[in-house]
């Protein structure tokens, strides 16, 4: 298969420090192009990552015909229309999480999809992982018996006032930027979508953004419940409960690209865990390369633009019960129709 020719908007941290290096590793893969709003900034990427080309504006590189794709990892309030540029300009799109801001602003993708006929996408790394895709199989096969729980706890400490994350107006805050991950990853391995969910929120007096965040999350054949926090000590791992056993991952969201990675399977007693270790892999190299051969037709997009838009429904409602103290339905979308919730 040829190799697809991406352009990159933006070189922001996430880009420069992993999905670029990682993608540059793929088979299906060939990182062209990047742009910055600051022409030094791009050029200093691209010479550190080895890019051919450098541009001093997103349109620029959008109207390079040599360029089929592009990723998105601009801050969250940019990610829908942006997105929705480069689609209009013919470009394949593969957007960091979340989505955007609200399920109606994520809509407004699948019309400019639709429109255009181009594949968008939405870059969760984990979900072609091969330590999730064991964790989905093992505990389909009834390995642990009848899935109940699954919990997960997820923080890291920053209180840099520059930060994107901490600006309130561009979509930061705890929930959007890492509680997505155990909503999809729950959503993945129960496969069906949560009825109702419960939340609280505390937010930081000077950014206004959340800096702990926790959820329940029910489902119609079990719960998931997780912890978030943007000002606590670094910590990651999510569990699954079954009626016979569990499954533990090790390091479930920033998976190391220069060491194997584990999971932990145990029965209903916890003797005897039984530890399986996989190979050495980059996430973003084979998340580059799935999408890669969606775009070559070869398989479907590994999480569609129905998909991000049930997240995304989940994280609102969320937002909502936290404000409620209630209960709180997500919005029923086409992905939550076409699963039965």
């Amino acid at each position: 298969m040829k190799k697809v020719k991406w352009g990159i908007l933006g070189a922001a941290s996430i880009a420069v420090r992993k999905v670029i290096p990682g993608m540059q590793k793929g088979a299906h893969c060939e990182i062209a192009a990047i742009a910055s709003r600051d022409l030094a900034k791009a050029e200093e990427a691209a010479h550190k990552l080895g890019i051919a080309k450098a541009y001093g504006s997103y349109e620029e590189l959008l109207r390079n015909r040599e360029i089929e794709a592009v990723y998105n990892p601009l801050p969250n309030h940019l990610h829908v229309p942006w997105s929705i540029k480069a689609a209009e300009a013919g470009k394949h799109v593969l957007c960091e999480k979340p989505i955007g801001l609200t399920v109606a602003e994520a809509r407004t993708l699948i019309a400019a999809r639709d429109r255009t006929g181009v594949k968008i996408g939405e870059a969760f790394m984990v979900k072609t992982h091969p330590q999730w895709l064991r964790t989905r199989e093992l505990i389909r096969s009834g390995a642990i018996g009848k899935l109940q729980s699954a919990m997960c706890v997820f923080s890291y400490f920053n209180r840099d006032p520059n930060n994107v994350r901490h600006k309130a107006e561009w979509g930061g805050g705890g929930l959007l930027d890492i509680g997505c991950y155990p909503i999809t990853m729950s959503r993945f391995i129960f496969g069906e979508e949560p009825t109702r969910v419960a939340g609280t929120l505390q937010r930081d007096p000077d950014f206004g953004t959340d800096r702990l965040a926790s959820a329940i999350l029910e489902f119609p054949s079990g719960q998931s419940v997780f912890t978030t926090s943007t000002q606590s000590a670094y910590f990651q791992r999510m569990h699954f409960l079954g009626a016979a056993g569990r499954v533990e991952i090790e390091v479930p969201w920033n998976a190391p690209n220069d060491r194997p990675c584990r999971i932990i399977i145990a029965d209903v007693m916890g003797a005897s865990p039984k530890i399986e270790e996989f190979p050495v892999v980059d996430q973003y190299t084979i998340q580059g390369d799935e999408f890669s051969r969606a775009i070559r037709g070869e398989r479907e997009v590994p999480v569609p633009l129905e998909d991000a838009i049930a997240n995304m429904a989940v994280i609102e409602a969320i937002f909502r019960a936290a404000d409620s103290g209630k209960w709180e339905r997500p919005e029923r979308t086409a992905q939550s129709a076409h699963r039965g919730a």
